[in-house]
This record gives C-alpha cells, sequence and structure tokens, in this order.
C-alpha cells in the first residue's frame, strides 16, 4: 500500500502503469491491489454506504482500465486514481441521494479509559455526521486532505483546481465542520 506521505510516484507503480498501457492486465491487477483499499475508502468517506461504496471503487478501476492508455505520467497513479475516484462519486450523488449507513461502532472497553473511549467515538461519529453536510468541493476537500493526508497540490490535481483554491475550500469547511459539530452534526 503506497504511503500517503511519499512524494510522487513509486518506481512499482511506473513500471506496472507502462505495462498496462502496453495491454498488461497482471500489471493492472498489481495497481488495483495495492490501490484498492485506499479507493474504496474514499469512496466510502463520499457516499457514506458500504455497498455504493464498493460498486463505485469497482467502477473505478473499470474507467482506469479503459483509460489507462490516457495516462500521463506528469502526474502519480495515486492522484490520476483518486481523480476517476472523486469524479465517479460526483456522478452517483448527481444521480441519486445514497442513503447513509452509519460505521459500525467499537465495542465499549470495560476497562479504565472506557469513558474517554466512548466519548472519542460519540465525537468522531459527530464529526463524520458534519462532514456529510459539507458543500461537495469542501467535502471533497476535507476527505482528500485530512482522510487520505494528500497535499494541497495533489489535492488541487484530483480536483482540478488550484492550491489556492484548495487552501480556500479547506479554510471554509474547517470553519463549516467546527460550526456544524458545535450543533450536533443535526
Amino acid at each position: 500500500r503506497p504511503s500517503a506521505s511519499s512524494p510522487g510516484p513509486r518506481a512499482s507503480d511506473r513500471a506496472d502503469v507502462e505495462a498496462a498501457r502496453a495491454g498488461d492486465r497482471e500489471a493492472f491487477d498489481r495497481l488495483v491491489e495495492r490501490y484498492q483499499r485506499d479507493v474504496y475508502r474514499l469512496c466510502y468517506r463520499y457516499v457514506n454506504n458500504h455497498e455504493d461504496a464498493n460498486d463505485l471503487a469497482q467502477e473505478v478501476f473499470l474507467k482506469a482500465w479503459r483509460a489507462i492508455g490516457r495516462f500521463r505520467g506528469d502526474s502519480s497513479f495515486r492522484t490520476w486514481i483518486y481523480r476517476i475516484g472523486v469524479n465517479a462519486c460526483l456522478n452517483f450523488r448527481a444521480l441519486r441521494r445514497p442513503v447513509t449507513q452509519e460505521l459500525p461502532e467499537a465495542l465499549v472497553d470495560p476497562l479504565p479509559g472506557a469513558a474517554a473511549r466512548v466519548q472519542e467515538d460519540d465525537e468522531a461519529r459527530r464529526v463524520r455526521a458534519a462532514v456529510v453536510r459539507l458543500p461537495e468541493k469542501q467535502r471533497a476537500t476535507v476527505i482528500l486532505k485530512v482522510y487520505h493526508d494528500l497535499t494541497h497540490e495533489e489535492v488541487a490535481q484530483v480536483l482540478g483546481s488550484t492550491v489556492g483554491t484548495v487552501k480556500a475550500n479547506l479554510f471554509h469547511a474547517l470553519g463549516n465542520l467546527r460550526r456544524l459539530v458545535a450543533e450536533g452534526g443535526r
């Protein structure tokens, strides 16, 4: 699995992308194995439903396989696949309003510290509920920047915007999140 902090494309990504561009399905399968968890997580954070996130992640890789010949080496494969993922999620949300499904909460530990864990879980739930309520661009920016630890430049590439726009969206998103969490995520 690629590290979110690793700069630029990995050597194995470059080799597999080039082989996949030449029609090597096994090389593309290696890319899928490497990124399937991250793409699923991106989709889940966007649609908040496991079944829809699974379907979207499969759609992302199908679209990527069909478009691999058009992949340009001026961005990393991770950035490229995230862009396909964000676009798929935006299209999905535009077509229908998904039924949300809360992530299952961890069982409460009866040992000391359980109260703190319950409080942390409650706050995490409120933050997730608030993220769902953000405007689309702010939501995409938060998901990519915070949950996937992309740089401002990578987020700008994925969203097809400028670094300044990403910073402004993040600034406004954080302000909106503070307000929504204070309101209880209602």
